[in-house]
């Protein structure tokens, strides 16, 4: 007796395609928004580097008494009272490097009254921007524009 081969029938298969098609249709929404969502956490992380660079080199700066001439030593380097520091904080010509925002992921902008727009390499408008100190006061590290709308 010939054996008989089994499979699936023609209505099996249909089955099996449109529960996959109604399950793609439900979690390919939730997945739409992964990249934006990874740029705005990405930016983030570059808000808080540049939060940290900005404290460590005003407490050195206290450290060292407040000076408002000569350098100011740090780890990996040495800046300019005069023309790198306001206020005790970072300028905002040197605070990329100072976070070591890399070339490579980050565009630094360039430095207008202050401030300076550090943005996303491959989304100019998904962007922070880091303000120097004014007299008292601490910088300011705006990340308004992290919006789904600008990073995605």
């Amino acid at each position: 007796m010939p054996s008989r081969q089994r499979g699936f029938t023609i209505i099996e298969l249909i089955v099996v395609i449109v529960v996959l098609g109604i399950l793609a249709a439900i979690a390919l929404p939730k997945f739409v928004h992964l990249s934006g969502e990874a740029r705005i956490g990405k930016m983030n992380g570059a808000a808080g580097a540049i939060n940290s660079a900005a404290a460590t080199i005003h407490a050195k700066w206290l450290a060292n008494g407040s000076p408002t001439a000569g350098t100011l030593a740090y780890e990996g380097g040495s800046l300019t009272v005069a023309t790198q520091i306001v206020n005790g904080y970072p300028a905002a010509s040197v605070i990329a490097t100072l976070a070591g925002l890399s070339s490579n992921d980050f565009n630094a902008g360039t430095v207008a009254a202050g401030a300076i727009p550090i943005s996303d390499i491959s989304k100019a408008a998904c962007l922070i921007t880091y303000t120097e100190a004014a007299a008292g006061a601490a910088p300011t590290i705006s990340t308004t524009a992290l919006t789904l709308a600008n990073c995605q």
